[in-house]
């Protein structure tokens, strides 16, 4: 069983009957030098410092005590993946309804819009249209591009990365 996986086995009562979700778990630095753990976690209201501080302290002692990583030195890093780590899951897209996304999807087009809704299947993205030359709408129309605008749905197995695009008004 790999780090992550036995690591992710670990947080299992941590979770507080999955009010929280692990986002992602990344060990790095086996080889002989100090190992680096990082656990991103959240919660459809979000997780507090003093939540992560607390997750750390506990799961911290209890990999000591089982000597972990064996005799390796190692750091664990307990937080929020923060506003700028792409959404992976349907909670996280729900928790940002009515904010603008950034997503590229697997074709490689990327679209930019207001996050409408999300449920578990999809996400309802507001494009707002780009004004193009009549010659640009023609050449997309030749290439056979196409232009989306106004409340269009995007399956997850079609989106490759969103994130949150951060507006100052």
């Amino acid at each position: 069983m790999d780090d992550k996986t036995r690591i992710t086995g670990l947080l299992q009562p941590y979770l507080n009957n999955d009010q929280l979700y692990i986002v992602d778990v990344q060990s790095v630095g086996r080889q002989g030098g100090r190992i680096k753990v990082t656990i991103l976690l959240d919660s459809d209201a979000g997780i507090t410092i003093d939540e992560c501080a607390d997750i750390s302290r506990r799961l911290g002692g209890q990999m000591d005590e089982m000597n972990f990583f064996g005799e390796s030195p190692f750091t664990l890093e307990v937080s929020s993946p923060g506003v700028d780590y792409p959404l992976g899951f349907p909670r996280q897209y729900r928790r940002n309804v009515g904010r603008q996304l950034l997503v590229t999807l697997i074709d490689g087009t990327t679209e930019i819009g207001t996050l409408e809704d999300a449920d578990d299947t999809q996400i309802v993205l507001d494009i707002v249209p780009v004004k193009r030359s009549k010659t640009k709408q023609k050449k997309d129309a030749e290439a056979g591009i196409i232009v989306r605008s106004g409340p269009t749905p995007f399956p997850y197995d079609q989106i490759k990365k969103a994130t949150v695009e951060i507006t100052f008004n």
